[in-house]
């Protein structure tokens, strides 16, 4: 397909789209892991600790949604839930022993993509698209408050 200026959300999608496959390939070698499981280990190898609430926000999900990623997770013995020491409400998510033994694998999935992504790409026009992309999504942000 031929993409132009009024089909650029389109296209977005289907990077999306393609992303998601790609990662979800890559994946296949940890087990039934989706796109989404491999965001959440990756988020957490990077942040350590983070709520329920955050991982949502982050993976740009809803909550129950977020729950059953978070569950098989947990039944896989990737990460573990813990209440917050402030609020027991709160439930922190961390990456157990085996969690964090995929680390090096969920990053290096995060660096092909990358690196796929931004073949032929100057610094230049990586840091031009980062910006324009950023304008876009808080400008429909702004539009759903």
């Amino acid at each position: 397909m031929n993409y132009s200026v009024s089909s650029l959300i389109s296209l977005i999608s289907r990077i999306h789209s393609i992303t998601a496959d790609f990662t979800n390939k890559k994946l296949l070698s940890l087990g039934n892991l989706s796109s989404s499981h491999g965001f959440i280990l990756y988020l957490l190898s990077i942040e350590g600790t983070l709520s329920k609430g955050k991982i949502s926000h982050r993976i740009n999900r809803d909550k129950s949604t977020t729950t059953s990623l978070i569950k098989k997770l947990i039944a896989d013995g990737l990460v573990q839930e813990t209440p917050d020491s402030a609020d027991s409400r709160i439930k922190n998510i961390s990456l157990t022993d085996k969690g964090m033994a995929l680390s090096p694998i969920t990053s290096q999935i995060s660096k092909e993509l990358l690196e796929v992504c931004y073949k032929g790409f100057s610094e230049r026009e990586k840091e031009q698209l980062l910006s324009l992309l950023c304008r876009m999504n808080e400008n429909v942000e702004k539009a759903l408050q």
